[in-house]
């Protein structure tokens, strides 16, 4: 993997201490904290007042000046990370509410609370040596589902990338104009007493704790640990629970997919554990794993919890839950059954909830295993993943592995290829779309094939966080899905 800058709708990610040095942080959290400056000023954004229930010494637009939650996802080598993008906000003019280590959906959960934004630390899935900046804004008063903080719009992001590439952009205000920093890493455990709520109100609470389940979670020594031991004991959960110290040393290739997550799948047959749960880094994803220890995936973990809110009544006939182009069609189906209908959008979290927003979708995610719930957050969230599957074990009385087996299978196969630059996959991409102008054709990110006669699709495209043209096909069986792709990189390769 290139150990280039990624910058995108995604915010950005390096390597630490080639592409991404104090330098680098620094300026681009400045030109966050300036986005987010002007679009107070403005009144994009509004301005949202500390809440109690997330403490009461949390001040929001002290002295006119925006507050920014900052959280880091624990990783080793994160502590420089965060001080040279703290200090950027500072010079930038915002106030900074600095939460420690925490989950990136737990900084937009505090974000909508009581601040004007946040910044999340983090690189995701990547290996130990990236890192990364990963913006919150928040551009709209709160909506219909009780949520408004988000990852930047493509406009937003744009903006701060641009910012971020100008000279002036790196500059500070002068002495009386810098921000102040207050820590508050205790405030991280309102998202557990927030999502502990929302279930106590659904009355699936106390569905989980008569159940009695047994679960394996691996939090790979990172952000997810906390919170997850939080959720496990209210919900009345026995935990063993892997990855759980605070080194940030990642104990195994932190993204969950299945090559990664041997280990897991061993220890809940060791303990006889109902399920198995998995998140990466920052806990915006969640792999779900059943009781005989097969890796159920990521692609399973949108459809399982939009099966448990369908058996709550809370997706119901007309309502448009929204996923990228990249997700699997198992929620089409599941969506279909309950007379809900599926939009897609381009690749990218931001993406995914500018449609939810504009058609008031109660639900969303990608195939990676991010759920995203506006009645929680409008952030990919593991916590709300894991509480809905455990939700929806407890409302079937089933083993997982017999719920997975009712829903309709399909192969999704995954290629990767190296890029130079982004820019470098278009001429393979306009080669793509030529040579399967017979069937549907989306070109909103990348190039998507809709094979209607063969139940297929197949999506390449330039990844957003990554130096690589990713090539992903789906089918009934993984022979056609893997022909799918050997077509598309001939096409692609010229």
């Amino acid at each position: 993997m290139s150990d280039a800058l990624m910058l995108s709708i995604s915010g950005c990610r390096g390597v630490v201490g080639t592409s991404l040095t104090p330098e680098v942080a620094s300026r681009f959290a400045g030109a966050v904290g300036r986005y987010v400056t002007a679009a107070q000023a403005s009144g994009a954004g509004k301005k949202a007042k500390a809440g109690k229930k997330a403490g009461k010494n949390a001040q929001a637009d002290a002295g006119g000046r925006p507050l920014v939650v900052v959280g880091r996802d624990g990783r080793a080598g994160g502590e420089m990370v965060k001080h040279a993008a703290v200090a950027g906000l500072l010079g930038a003019g915002c106030d900074v509410l600095d939460v420690g280590v925490a989950m990136t959906p737990t900084v937009g959960v505090l974000a909508d609370e009581i601040g004007a934004a946040g910044l999340v630390l983090t690189a995701s899935h990547n290996p130990q040596q990236w890192n990364g900046i990963k913006p919150i804004v928040k551009l709209t008063a709160p909506g219909a589902w009780g949520s408004c903080a988000s990852a930047p719009d493509k406009g937003a992001a744009d903006a701060i990338i641009k910012a971020f590439g100008s000279t002036g952009s790196a500059g500070c205000n002068p002495w009386n104009e810098l921000g102040t920093v207050t820590e508050a890493p205790e405030l991280v455990g309102f998202h557990g007493v927030k999502l502990t709520e929302l279930l106590k109100d659904l009355k699936l609470k106390k569905k989980i704790e008569k159940a009695k389940f047994r679960a394996v979670v691996d939090s790979v020594n990172a952000s997810g640990v906390g919170l997850s031991a939080m959720m496990m004991d209210v919900l009345g959960v026995k935990l063993t629970h892997l990855g759980s110290d605070t080194t940030g040393l990642f104990p195994h290739t932190p993204e969950p997919t299945r090559e990664n997550l041997a280990d897991v799948c061993k220890q809940i047959r060791k303990n006889k554990a109902h399920v198995g749960l998995a998140q990466d880094p920052d806990a915006d994803r969640l792999a779900v794993i059943d009781e005989n220890g097969r890796y159920i995936g990521e692609e399973y973990t949108l459809v399982l919890c939009a099966m448990a809110l369908i058996e709550l009544g809370l997706i119901n006939k007309g309502d448009k839950l929204v996923v990228n182009l990249s997700t699997s069609r198992m929620l089409e189906d599941v969506a279909n059954s309950a007379g809900a209908h599926v939009v897609r959008s381009a690749v990218g979290e931001a993406n995914v909830v500018a449609a939810m927003k504009h058609l008031d979708s109660p639900f969303g995610g990608e195939g990676n295993g991010g759920v995203i719930w506006p009645a929680m957050t409008f952030i990919r969230d593991s916590l709300s993943g894991m509480a809905l599957v455990l939700g929806l074990m407890a409302l079937r009385e089933q083993p997982l592995s017999e719920i997975v087996d009712e829903i309709p299978t399909y192969a999704i196969v995954k290629r990767k290829v190296d890029l130079a630059s982004k820019d470098a996959a278009k001429p393979g991409l306009d080669r793509l779309a030529k040579h399967f102008a017979s069937h549907e054709v989306d070109r909103q990110d990348g190039v998507r094939i809709a094979i209607e006669s063969q139940r297929a699709w197949l999506h390449v495209r330039a990844s957003n966080t990554e130096p690589i043209m990713r090539l992903i096909a789906e089918a009934p069986d993984a022979r056609t899905a893997e022909k799918l792709l050997d077509e598309a990189g001939k096409v692609v390769g010229g």
